[in-house]
């Protein structure tokens, strides 16, 4: 029978820095008047927002504050969904060259609560990394959906950001708009299709909620499988196409006007940033024109009157509480041509680029990158 050793260590900056290090290189625990909260990052997935994860994550690595977070970096692989403790130059994270055996050591969050942390073998000894919180930057189904955040749960570690309950409900966009529309606020009104469905329903259906309408997965982030539908002769593709994204799809109406966002960061006290406004030269919102905004504009702040815009605050505190958020999220919503607010999603961990728009709200009313970060970052670390 194998024995198992198991030892404590702590994060060395020497493990998050040094490219030289070999992986089997013992490491520096740190000592004991090291003051500093010990952090982990993950990023990746297997998730269709691999990509973003990685651009976010490394904006997020590269503006901490080194003097006060020892960190570790906890790269999930695209495709085999496997944890790896990623200990070379973050500028691999960025051109996703990460996935390396000269920088990479399989590592499983433990399911001993009390000790916070992780495990990893070395040379048959199973070694623990210690920590204060965990920061998913992970977008989409396996990351977003709080999957990971109830693993970290279980783990005992600390989830900086929405925990399972709010990242789960989030997500689920047919449940958010249960919620939100419980509490008075406007939802657009959506069919929800499960399989097997009758496509003369369906027909109708769309017929109530009117042409042209939204075909959506249920859970899904950054627009993927979403199709705008004109006519009926293009309904069953995109429903079939959303399909292909989740289990569950919605058919929901247009909402005249154009889609703002709200940025919220804390916990007990909240604070909001500038409200966006996205201008469409045409389509929608999708994918492609999130992140390369080819046909379309973002204004921050907004192109609207001092009062909508609190009004639009107002309403984005108020369903960030409703679907129990915590530490940031950003709130999308429509905006009507006769002034009404429609609830569109919640996202519990927006891009976090140097020109993402969540960022970008907050630097709008004075907030840097890093302050944002900071401020993030005690919502969830006790200092």
């Amino acid at each position: 029978m194998n024995t198992f050793h198991r030892t404590t260590v702590a994060p060395s900056p020497d493990d998050l820095t040094n490219l030289s290090q070999h992986l089997h290189t013992s490491q520096t625990p740190l000592e004991c008047s090291e003051r500093r909260k010990k952090l982990a990052i993950l990023f990746g997935g297997c998730s269709t927002e691999y990509s973003v994860s990685l651009q976010s994550a490394y904006s997020v690595i590269t503006h901490i504050d080194s003097s006060a977070y020892a960190c570790i970096w906890i790269g999930l692989h695209p495709h085999t969904g496997q944890w790896f403790w990623y200990r070379g130059d973050p500028e691999r994270i960025l051109n996703d060259s990460w996935f390396s055996e000269d920088f990479c050591i399989p590592i499983f969050p433990s399911t001993d609560q009390s000790i916070h942390g992780f495990h990893y073998m070395d040379n048959g000894i199973l070694q623990t990394v210690s920590l204060d919180a965990a920061l998913p930057i992970l977008h989409g189904k396996n990351g977003e959906d709080g999957t990971v955040q109830g693993l970290l749960e279980l783990a005992g570690i600390p989830v900086v950001g929405c925990d399972l309950l709010s990242s789960a409900v989030c997500m689920n966009k047919e449940m958010a708009h249960r919620l939100v529309a419980a509490e008075g606020i406007a939802v657009p009104l959506s069919f929800l299709v499960r399989p097997p469905f009758n496509r003369e329903s369906l027909q109708q259906a769309a017929e109530t909620l009117g042409y042209p309408l939204f075909v959506k997965p249920v859970r899904s982030g950054s627009s993927f499988g979403i199709t705008k539908v004109h006519a009926v002769e293009e309904l069953f593709p995109a429903i079939e196409h959303a399909f292909l994204h989740d289990s569950a799809v919605l058919l929901e109406e247009t909402i005249p006007g154009f889609e703002v966002g709200c940025a919220i960061l804390g916990t007990d006290h909240l604070t909001v940033g500038a409200v966006d406004e996205i201008e469409l030269s045409g389509g929608f919102f999708n994918y492609t024109e999130k992140y390369t905004l080819k046909h379309a504009k973002i204004h921050v702040p907004a192109r609207i009157s001092d009062h909508k815009t609190e009004e639009i605050q107002s309403v984005a505190k108020k369903i960030f509480r409703i679907l129990g958020c915590n530490g940031f999220a950003r709130v999308d919503l429509f905006l009507t041509p006769e002034g009404r607010i429609y609830f569109n999603e919640v996202n519990t961990i927006p891009g976090f680029t140097s020109h993402s728009r969540y960022p970008n709200m907050l630097k709008e009313i004075g907030l840097s990158f890093t302050e944002v970060i900071q401020r993030l970052l005690e919502t969830g670390v006790s200092i």
